[in-house]
């Protein structure tokens, strides 16, 4: 199982927290940028103009609800590894 299979189905389990780090790779993974920062406010975006903006709770953490936004956003519930 690749990495980013392992990050989406660990995403995909709705943990109450996950690494800032995991969705960071994830978004990057899936063709978005960081674009700017603001204070805990990471702002994301991809080459459509699809932004999303992620806040890192205690510099490390994001809460659940950003979790469910980024699966919403990048469709994780239907994604499919193509690496196998």
């Amino acid at each position: 199982m690749s990495k980013i299979a392992k990050l989406i189905k660990h995403l995909l389990s709705r943990p109450p927290e996950a690494r800032f780090t995991e969705i960071s790779y994830v978004l990057k993974t899936f063709g978005y940028q960081e674009v700017r920062v603001r204070g805990s406010h990471h702002i994301f975006e991809n080459e459509e103009g699809d932004v999303i903006v992620v806040p890192k709770k205690g510099g490390k953490k994001v809460k659940r609800t950003y979790i469910e936004a980024v699966i919403k956003l990048l469709d994780l519930e239907n994604w499919q590894d193509d690496t196998k």
